[in-house]
């Protein structure tokens, strides 16, 4: 006998799901090379933890190569049988409560397919499960299976969640980094190495004091730089375009980001050279207030226990059930 609550969940919890060229047909089902795990009985093989992970393994071979490709195939396999334990797990549970899926909302599921991925067009939608070795009976059940996941994943979700002022502005505070744009500086430099090793830094400093009062005069700091600086931007007048925190040495940094924009710093002498800095613009820097990204932290903090809790949820499942692993 369905259970109208569950049903009621199935409708309000179920999110659009995979459409039928993706991962689930990667690979054809029906091959059968040996078992990965047991669950309570039941069988998952190696076949379908590669059905599962074809797509992102197709991506890692083109992204790398040697030991790290084996390494990582290695972990999105362990993490797909993961997930297909799980999902047995789920689906083994909903049995055992006796739930029921009607079938005309799994028939709506497959309409919905045929209309999102086919045009609407079923002779099409069934050429497509032909060529890749599927019937229409194996698809319909491979899409009850995800709703009885995706439903019973919701269903063990308590709906009274909330997340506290407190723990949103406690959330705030210990990431305003997250809500901060990154500062920048806009920044031109000159260079002059301080040779002190050649007894010459007194000369060289005073050749630095020189190029401030020229600037100081009206000169052009792209200019100054052209003509004196022995810095890789010299051609560019000394331009490094815009630089984030970090770009530069500690007491560099500090100036520049320090510098009101238009302003030329007093002579910097670092690391056996002679600096002056120009920032030309500034942007980032600002954080958003806690108003204005409230909703964005309570549904981060909420989706987080939601999350939570599931896990806990299939924590149970699995710490009562038998899974062996091969």
């Amino acid at each position: 006998m369905v259970r109208l609550s569950f049903i009621t969940l199935v409708a309000t919890c179920l999110i659009p799901l995979t459409p039928l060229c993706q991962a689930a047909f990667a690979a054809d089902p029906e091959v059968i090379d040996g078992i990965a795990a047991v669950v309570n009985g039941e069988i998952i093989t190696y076949s379908q933890v590669r059905a599962l992970v074809a797509p992102r393994e197709k991506l890692l071979r083109s992204q790398v190569t040697g030991e790290e490709l084996v390494k990582k195939v290695k972990e999105v396999r362990q993490a797909a049988l993961q997930d297909l334990i799980d999902r047995q797990l789920i689906i083994q549970a909903f049995k055992k409560e006796s739930y029921q899926i009607p079938d005309h909302y799994v028939d709506q599921r497959m309409h919905e397919i045929i209309m999102e991925n086919f045009g609407g067009d079923r002779n099409t939608f069934i050429k497509t499960l032909e060529a890749q070795h599927y019937t229409l009976g194996e698809f319909k059940r491979v899409e009850m299976e995800r709703m009885i996941v995706q439903a019973m994943r919701g269903k063990n979700v308590r709906r009274d969640l909330i997340a506290s002022p407190a723990k949103i502005e406690a959330y705030y505070k210990g990431h305003r980094d997250t809500f901060t744009a990154k500062e920048q500086v806009k920044l031109r430099m000159i260079m002059i190495p301080a040779h002190a090793n050649d007894g010459n830094a007194a000369a060289q400093k005073a050749m630095m004091e020189e190029i401030l009062k020229k600037l100081a005069g009206g000169a052009e700091f792209d200019r100054m730089a052209q003509i004196y600086s022995e810095d890789s931007s010299r051609e560019l007048g000394g331009d490094w375009g815009w630089i984030e925190r970090k770009t530069l040495a500690g007491p560099l940094e500090k100036v520049a980001f320090s510098l009101p924009v238009g302003k030329v710093s007093n002579i910097i002498e670092f690391s056996g050279n002679f600096y002056l800095l120009r920032v030309e613009e500034k942007h980032g820097g600002v954080t958003r207030s806690l108003a204005s990204v409230r909703d964005e932290i309570e549904k981060k903090l909420l989706q987080e226990e939601a999350q939570a809790l599931q896990e806990k949820w299939l924590a149970s499942l699995r710490s009562k059930a038998f899974i062996k692993t091969f």
